[in-house]
């Protein structure tokens, strides 16, 4: 290392420039770098699905769902497989090992829906496979709104649709609540009976008159002639003119029987804006596009386009996420400017200016190079990246700190300022590197972390390790040669001069002032080691017994105030979606009038998807600023207590939930090989949860009661009157949705539209159903000569999970309750309540990821501390030294658990988890920096309790500084105080820093508490081990005495 160092200040024109390079280019990274919310993880999950027309959940269970779970059951790598069968329809949703090849996965899926193809029946859909993505997730919705016709409000959002997806950064813009037009001819039920047609003449009439036929060409001796039969429809016109039947001269055409216009598709669903009728607009990114710009790029062209469109359109944007990036970034840039200026105060405090300036190099100098790496490695600026950057900023400078220190005495000593600052590189460099190898051998483990949580955590040790390892060369090469060539002597006084004699040379115990004060401490400690390390380790208990006593006990993942809320409208009934609109409607106007409220978009539809049959809409609820309101719990409070006397439905409000986990916290799986002991147990699990008390908006997927009427056909009285089951679906579907005949494309659009043929509205009722007549070869028949209807009771959706039937709970925990703890009680009363034979229940969702990721992080603990102690044993030498500078970590949790006490917060297991892992590593640091000078004064040949007090005098201020510095830099994230030195404005309790607040807090109470001990504790367990020594020694001497021979008399 030392002819590393001596190459730098012998090249130190270099060694500025490639600083100023890393400056520069790191500047141009951080601009560049692509910016985005959460990291993109690719989610292992595919979505496979297909479908056969018109049967049941429970057929549909047994044809499609049963053969597809046999063949994609048996790939490898398969996580867990979810199924549900509903009406004509089977989907499964496959979940493979995070962090896996998601390629090599999905053609396996593929491969796997090929030969299952051929086992499904023959008139089911082909197997769709879809990837489920984050990156697909929208950045934006822009909605359009406004009192103007449906049609004008389409037509101006595929012009928008079509721009949007012009821009770079886009990948696709999807319009939802779209209805599509179709050309539709009604025709009377009696039109049949009056011109004796049969179903099957009027829509062959429409499919063989709607053709091109290409008719060849006739060679001529004078050239050749191409000829064509154009017979395709292109309006309205060519359909009205269409002959129907012909009697005599007379001709009776479409235009004369039935009615025909363009129409839209009826409604599956409404959408609506603060009450107005209105179509979103959901844009997704590119991968790798900076997500701030691409928003940016499309508010811009929105604001271009608005120009040519009427007054009474307007525009709202909802879930912009640049908004919590940009948010993000610019609290980054404030807490680091404010940790660098706090961590230059202290130093100028300590040190002088130019030392401070050499310091607060180190933090720009290190973060940039990081950065670079990051960039050059691909990755995007996320928020666990930028929260990582914040953690480090207050331990970049630790190195720096300890050089410009040691350089400092030697030149108050009378060195020159380039030997002042090799030599502390040099005498430094083993300490330091020692230092910054246990702190990254701490966050190494965590790059193994696997499952969702870990794919989203993994960025924080990457960033980590980089960015210290840079600081690593800015202690060591970068900030000795800068100050070789700007450090000066700083003027003391006669009194600071007396206390560095005495510090180096002369007695530490004549020291004044506050050093002055430690020293004689640490003397009453170092005379009574064992009675010191007794009182450490008894305030040690005290510290976990008083957690044991006032802890708040245990959460997942730290909960982030959202801005948005979603409302959801509930019921169980076959409602029509104008009742649905109708119930969704009364919601919306009783939340309408709230302030708290800056937008509300309703929409009310027939199926939510993710077969949820219960949902009939959602309200998504956009909050106003975070400062100005209450909390998103108490306005959700508020809602369910307004909207409580609307019967027949049931009302739940979800926030948004931050982190990797989706959906309720509390969620448990019910299983059974009996369908009926299964809704038992679910009923009776219910009950337990209302008995327990603060569980809300408890939902659970047992089917919804239905009703569903079959028409069975009697074929052989069918067949009397010359009917058959297809004439008679061909009569059902005129009556429902129509049939399609045939398509055109009409010039105003692009694609094509259908033609359908149908009965008209009034017709459609079940009584009409029952007087339906059908043409036959004998005339027009009723069809109550040969049906009869059948009311049956209709099965909801079937779900399954890895092949078994699930019946799944889920509940959100009433404000101020904790989810572990409402777990644990529901589990001790499972545990004890008597369900039917066969059920069991097991916990997913927030309970098992927690567990798994509290299995891991106990792992990594553990892995750390190995690591460390390799790490100190190679330092040091010495086993029982390697021990001291480690038990810095138990006492650093004290710490941790007491600076909880004093937040009242409850221990987080990811961010607290990280927190005590990030601990362990900086609070050894100081342990190894004065055990190291402990050390090098012993073989001067210092006595041990002198080298242990001049150890204590001398490196007081370093290790201090260090610890004062990572404090301060944590301490604006630590109180959820946000600097803003650009627009000159101070924040406290913003929700960006409602994230680290858990982890900072644990990090700088822990340190505090154990930079304390170490200064006073280490000292004395090292004498302890000295006298131990000794002692051992003095045994063995006086044994050796007393086994010498007695000499001859």
């Amino acid at each position: 290392m030392n002819s590393i160092i001596d190459a730098a200040f012998s090249r130190s024109r270099v060694v500025v420039m490639a600083l100023i390079m890393v400056m520069s280019v790191g500047a141009f990274a951080y601009s560049s770098i692509p910016k985005e919310a959460n990291p993109e993880i690719p989610l292992p999950l595919f979505y496979v699905s297909t479908g056969l027309d018109g049967i049941s959940p429970t057929d549909a269970e047994r044809l499609l769902l049963e053969p597809m779970e046999t063949e994609f059951g048996s790939i490898s790598g398969l996580d867990s497989m979810k199924s549900d069968a509903s009406e004509g329809f089977a989907s499964i949703q496959l979940e493979f090992s995070p962090g896996g090849d998601n390629q090599e996965a999905l053609d396996k899926v593929r491969e796997a829906a090929d030969r299952v193809q051929g086992e499904l029946p023959d008139d089911a859909r082909d197997i769709t496979i879809t990837e489920i993505n984050t990156a697909l997730f929208p950045i934006i919705t822009a909605i359009l709104s406004g009192p103007v016709p449906e049609r004008t409000l389409n037509s101006l959002a595929e012009t928008l649709q079509e721009e949007i997806e012009g821009l770079s950064g886009v990948l696709e813009a999807d319009i939802g609540g779209q209805r599509f037009e179709f050309l539709e001819v009604l025709i009377d039920p009696t039109v049949f009976q009056t011109y004796n047609l049969s179903f099957d003449e009027l829509i062959g009439q429409i499919t063989r008159n709607n053709m091109l036929i290409a008719a060849g060409a006739i060679e001529t001796g004078s050239g050749r002639i191409v000829l064509k039969v154009p017979g395709l429809i292109e309006g309205l016109e060519d359909v009205m003119a269409m002959p129907v039947k012909v009697r005599g001269n007379a001709v009776v055409t479409f235009g004369d029987v039935a009615t025909i216009r363009r129409t839209f598709e009826d409604p599956s669903s409404f959408a609506r804006i603060n009450g107005q009728p209105a179509l979103a607009l959901e844009v997704t990114k590119r991968s790798g596009a900076n997500i701030i710009e691409t928003v940016a790029e499309v508010k811009a062209l929105v604001a271009e386009l608005q120009v040519d469109w009427p007054d009474s359109i307007e525009i709202t944007y909802l879930q912009d996420q640049s908004k919590s990036v940009k948010d993000l970034l610019t609290d980054l840039e404030a807490n680091v400017m404010a940790a660098v200026i706090l961590v230059m105060i202290v130093i100028v405090f300590a040190l002088g200016t130019r030392s401070a300036i050499l310091v607060g190099l180190a933090i720009p100098g290190a973060f940039l190079a990081g950065v670079i790496a990051l960039w050059t490695m691909g990755f995007t600026m996320n928020i666990v990246v930028l929260f990582s950057l914040i953690l480090v900023v207050g331990m970049l400078v630790d190195g720096a700190i300890v050089t410009t220190e040691l350089a400092d005495r030697k030149l108050q000593e009378g060195a020159a300022p380039k030997d002042a600052y090799a030599f502390a590189a040099k005498r430094m460099a083993w300490p330091i590197i020692a230092s910054t190898a246990t702190t990254l051998s701490v966050f190494f483990p965590l790059l193994f972390w696997s499952g969702m949580v870990g794919e989203f955590m993994k960025f924080l040790p990457i960033t980590v390790i980089l960015t210290l390892s840079a600081s690593l060369f800015m202690a060591l090469i970068f900030i000795p040669v800068v100050g070789g060539l700007i450090g000066k002597r700083q003027p003391q006084s006669a009194k600071a001069k007396a206390a560095l004699h005495a510090a180096e040379i002369g007695d530490p115990r004549d020291m004044g002032g506050f050093t002055g004060g430690y020293v004689r401490v640490l003397q009453w400690a170092i005379m009574r080691p064992a009675a010191t390390v007794l009182l450490a380790v008894a305030l040690l208990l005290g510290g976990f017994g008083m957690y044991g006593q006032f802890g708040k006990g245990v959460t997942f993942f730290p909960s982030v105030e959202p801005d948005f809320m979603q409302v959801q409208v509930r019921a169980r009934d076959n409602f029509s979606i104008f009742e649905r609109d109708a119930l969704v409607r009364a919601v919306e106007e009783r939340i309408l009038g709230y302030d708290e409220i800056a937008s509300i978009y309703a929409r009310s539809m027939m199926s939510a998807g993710q077969g949820d049959e219960e949902t009939i809409g959602t309200l998504q609820l956009e909050l106003t600023a975070w400062d100005t309101r209450r909390t998103a719990a108490e306005i959700g409070v508020d809602i369910r207590e307004s909207v409580a006397d609307i019967a027949g439905i049931d009302v739940q409000v979800q926030t948004e939930s931050g982190g990797p986990a989706a959906g309720k916290p509390v969620n448990l799986q019910i299983t059974a090989r009996n369908g009926d002991a299964q809704i038992v147990a679910v009923q009776q699990i219910r009950d337990v949860m209302d008995r327990i008390g603060g569980f809300t908006d408890v939902t659970d997927t047992r089917p919804v009661p239905g009703v569903e009427v079959s028409i069975l056909v009697n074929r052989a009285e069918a067949a009397r009157f010359g009917a058959d089951v297809s004439l008679l679906g061909q009569a059902v579907q005129l009556l429902t949705q129509g049939i399609t005949v045939a398509d055109y494309r009409p010039d105003d659009i692009d694609g094509s539209l259908d033609i359908r043929v149908r009965f008209p509205r009034e017709e459609w009722s079940l009584a009409e159903l029952a007087g339906l007549r059908v043409p036959t070869s004998s005339g027009l028949v009723p069809i109550s000569n040969f049906v009869t209807f059948a009311p049956s009771p209709r099965t909801g959706v079937i779900r399954r999970i890895d092949e078994k039937r699930v019946t799944t709970i889920e509940a959100n925990v009433a404000p101020g309750m904790l989810v572990n703890d409402q777990v644990i009680a529901l589990t001790a009363a499972l545990n004890e309540t008597e369900l039917p034979a066969g059920v069991e229940f097991s916990f997913a969702g927030e309970a098992e990821d927690q567990a798994e990721s509290m299995i891991f992080l106990v792992g990594a603990f553990i892995t750390a501390i190995f690591l460390m102690f390799v790490i100190l044993v190679i330092q040091f030498n010495n086993f029982y030294q390697a021990f001291v500078v480690m038990s810095a970590i138990v006492f650093s949790v004290a710490g941790v658990l007491l600076g909880l006490i004093i937040t009242g917060r409850p221990f987080g297991i990811v961010m607290g988890g990280i927190g005590v892992i990030a601990l362990a590593g900086i609070v050894v640091n100081n342990n190894i920096i004065l055990i190291d000078t402990y050390n090098g004064l012993k073989r001067e040949g210092q006595a041990p309790l002198e080298a242990a007090l001049r150890t204590g005098a001398q490196r007081l201020r370093p290790v201090v500084l260090t610890s004062i510095t990572t404090a301060l830099g944590l301490m604006p994230m630590v109180i959820g105080l946000n600097l803003n030195f650009f627009t000159r404005e101070i924040v406290y309790g913003a929700p960006s820093t409602q994230w680290w607040t858990e982890l900072s807090s644990a990090i700088a109470g822990g340190l505090v508490v154990a930079t304390v001990l170490t200064l006073i504790v280490t000292p004395a367990m090292l004498m302890l081990g000295e006298k131990r020594r000794h002692q051992h020694g003095a045994a063995r001497m006086s044994g050796d005495r007393d086994h010498q021979p007695v000499p001859a008399e």
